[in-house]
């Protein structure tokens, strides 16, 4: 079992329930600085006293800086923390946390507020255990929802020993607990149409239809989704804007398409099937958001097998198909560890909540990978 008695363990779970609800209350839609500043005010304010504190360019030009804090240890391992605090909420439909028994309902609970709380929690609880490590990095960045640039903090953490990511966590279905070790490669393509207007009425036929190209384009790209398929390529036409007036053939429009697939490679395929031309109106196709493909479970496998004894219960890597920084992360850093925050459900919607009992549970799970990782290099060391 993890060193942390219960009583410190419940303090803990205390201090991320009270961030988890100060951190939901705050609107933080990608992109809104004001919001941004006030949840990461917050975590600063949670962070150990003697700790370090930047703040580093965005990825995103626009945005908020992002924040990385930062405490010396007398162990080994170079790790690091990672979490996002913005959402896909507009201020409009942001929903404040409300508690329903054990569900604790609101925008951003599980993706992922309630994970930054436990990161913070973590990073606490390791400062008062230096000996488990000799470098702890908190990177929060503020546009993990909705990056279109490259991801700008690999070469500042290429080299660390270990990466620990808290979006959000899950059970198998023989209800052991789970951490995410692989993910699939995710882009976002744009198709942009062309066309030509004309009278809906008196003259259609000499208009170049956009919205009928566009509609064609989701129809051939959507042939291609095999989720099950050897590449396990996903094909899902998400978007559609075209035309204006009602009473006009539509002369432009856009088409956004989600892809994901085990490799990016396959995205290839997706965006060379769409051809340069139809129904009269010219296409073309960029795909402006890309992220790479996740695969630790070779690399952390033994570590999962220690901590889960010292957890008394076995920790299962798993896979799952959603796009997370952790990816990019893995990238650089080989034993990377995603899926530690709280479990929950519903993330993007109204119904989005996190299941308070599970706060306990995955910090736990950290604490045992934390201690973990120190025996590892201390073995790897002597």
């Amino acid at each position: 079992m993890s060193s942390s008695s219960p009583g410190a363990l419940r303090a803990l779970v205390d201090s991320a329930t009270t961030d988890l609800e100060a951190l939901v209350a705050i609107s933080t839609p990608s992109g809104d600085v004001p919001g941004t500043e006030s949840a990461l005010e917050l975590c600063e304010a949670r962070l150990p006293l003697d700790a370090s504190v930047e703040r580093v360019r965005c990825s995103s030009p626009g945005h908020a800086p992002d924040l990385i804090a930062g405490l010396a240890g007398s162990g080994s391992a170079r790790l690091l923390l990672l979490g996002h605090l913005d959402t896909v909420v507009p201020h409009g439909e942001h929903i404040a946390l409300q508690r329903d028994g054990d569900r604790w309902r609101g925008s951003g609970a599980v993706d992922m507020k309630g994970g930054v709380a436990l990161a913070l929690g973590v990073a606490s609880w390791l400062a008062k255990r230096r000996e488990l490590f000799s470098e702890l990095a908190l990177l929060l960045v503020v546009d993990e929802e909705w990056r279109l640039e490259p991801f700008a903090h690999l070469d500042r953490f290429a080299g660390f020993d270990a990466c620990l990511c808290f979006e959000a966590g899950e059970r198998t279905a023989a209800g052991e607990e789970a951490v995410v070790v692989k993910r699939k490669a995710a882009g976002t393509l744009e198709v942009s149409a062309r066309g030509r207007a004309a009278h809906a009425g008196s003259n259609p036929d000499a208009g170049a239809n956009a919205l009928l190209a566009l509609a064609e384009v989701a129809s051939v790209v959507a042939s291609l989704h095999a989720p099950h398929g050897s590449d396990e390529l996903s094909v899902v036409p998400s978007r559609l804007r075209s035309g204006g007036a009602i009473n006009v053939v539509p002369p432009s429009g856009e088409l956004m398409i989600d892809i994901r697939a085990k490799s990016s490679a396959a995205f290839d395929r997706v965006i060379g099937a769409i051809p340069g031309s139809l129904h009269g109106a010219e296409i073309e196709k960029e795909l402006i958001r890309s992220w790479p493909g996740m695969d630790s479970g070779a690399a952390s496998a033994a570590l999962l097998e220690r901590a889960g004894e010292r957890l008394g219960r076995p920790i299962v890597g798993a896979a799952r198909g959603g796009a997370s920084d952790a990816s990019h992360l893995a990238g650089v850093i080989s034993l990377t560890i995603d899926g530690l925050g709280p479990r929950g459900g519903h993330a993007h919607s109204p119904e989005e909540f996190a299941y308070a009992p599970s706060l306990g549970e995955r910090l736990e799970i950290s604490m045992a990978l934390c201690e973990a990782l120190d025996d590892s290099l201390d073995e790897r060391h002597g």
